[in-house]
């Protein structure tokens, strides 16, 4: 793709996002996306928010869980962006308007103490960079129409992201296993997802460290006070207006994201 291309698609989702129109499969229209256009897709909707004022304070990593994989057609994780104005509180009530093609899923987040900024970084390193671990949710959604997605889809419209959700009881590292750790996820108390940490690139802790590797090489490396989001533990759950969801996870707590009645 060339450059003119890559504005193109970008100006697609975005005026898809400010409108609440879903638009047809980015792939479709531009057959030449890869996935190296598809980061520049985004990148440039990533500057675009920062320049409109917008506040970085994380990444997330997805794709990571087979199961999800399995459900979107995919074989490898992908990047996005995380901005303060997608952070919700727990129990706080979601802003439907807010959203689009909504599903949620349930993750570890962890929370760094120490900047991430140069390549090469070993497991000891990412250890001793965590200030804790929370139990949180993320709210995916889709500026493609259907969720007919593919990599290089989701990719561009920042790894299929909306909004999050972190827990309130922070947990170091030394106190608990995050490749054991089991998660359960209810909605209205009836459970809809399963899963562990061993599902997220076999430890949650792997995902993270792939994804410190990958942002420090495209000059995006994690700073002190990022959120990570490290992908799912358990298949997603498409949401309608009105529901509660909460996930447990096992030595870490639970975590509740409330959604408001889709307004008539």
């Amino acid at each position: 793709m060339n450059e003119k291309d890559i504005q193109l698609a970008a100006n697609l989702l975005w005026d898809a996002g400010e409108t609440g129109t879903s638009i047809a499969p980015l792939r479709e229209r531009f057959p030449g996306l890869t996935a190296e256009s598809a980061y520049a897709v985004q990148e440039l909707n990533t500057e675009r928010k920062l320049k409109a004022g917008a506040r970085l304070v994380g990444r997330k990593i997805g794709l990571t869980a087979r199961s999800v994989q399995q459900q979107l057609g995919v074989d490898q994780p992908d990047y996005g962006m995380l901005f303060a104005d997608m952070a919700v509180g727990d129990g706080e009530p979601v802003r439907w308007s807010r959203l689009m093609q909504p599903k949620v899923e349930s993750e570890v987040a962890l929370v760094m103490e120490h900047d991430l900024l140069e390549p090469g970084i070993t497991a000891a390193q990412l250890l001793r960079s965590v200030a804790f671990a929370l139990p949180s949710l993320e709210i995916v959604g889709s500026r493609i129409a259907e969720w007919n997605i593919r990599f290089v889809d989701t990719v561009a419209d920042n790894a299929s992201s909306s909004a999050f959700v972190l827990g309130n009881t922070p947990v170091k590292l030394d106190g608990i296993d995050l490749r054991l750790a089991g998660m359960v996820m209810e909605r209205a108390g009836e459970q809809v997802s399963l899963g562990a940490g061993a599902a997220c690139l076999g430890h949650p802790l792997n995902a993270a460290l792939w994804l410190a590797n990958k942002m420090a090489s495209v000059g995006r490396g994690l700073k002190a006070g990022d959120v990570v989001l490290t992908g799912a533990l358990g298949p997603m759950v498409a949401v309608r207006p009105g529901d509660v969801f909460e996930a447990r996870i096992a030595g870490l707590g639970s975590v509740r994201a409330v959604f408001e009645e889709e307004e008539a």
